[in-house]
């Protein structure tokens, strides 16, 4: 998989190196670290690359927040966003799919961070 994205790479660079020399700079300079999610299952990838989730709460927050010009101290606004929080909470329904396949593979990947969390 890791192989296929560098030549991927080497694509990108050859159709876009010219207009876009910092992203392949960039990307090129980050190797080891963006090759990192290659060695994870496809599950897992999707996991990490799909951010809906986390878009759909910083909406929320924003919305609650983006009346208020001035919160009267921290605290009020910590409070204000804890609400909000809890609110979401309630709401969300969503079910990752495959997620007993995701768990085992993140337990069996990093048993020292799941095995507190697994009943």
């Amino acid at each position: 998989m890791e192989e296929a994205a560098l030549v991927e790479l080497n694509q990108f660079e050859q159709t876009w190196g010219q207009k876009y020399p910092l992203i392949v700079r960039s990307w090129r300079t980050n190797w080891a670290e963006i090759s990192t999610f290659f060695k994870y299952s496809p599950e897992i990838r999707k996991l990490i690359y799909t951010t809906n989730v986390i878009e759909s709460y910083h909406r929320q927050l924003r919305k609650v927040t983006k009346g208020k010009a001035i919160f009267p101290t921290d605290e009020a606004l910590l409070k204000m966003l804890y609400l909000a929080t809890m609110d979401v909470l309630r709401k969300w329904t969503g079910r990752v799919q495959n997620w007993g396949q995701i768990l085992l593979q993140l337990s069996v990947q990093f048993p020292e961070r799941v095995q507190p969390y697994l009943r």
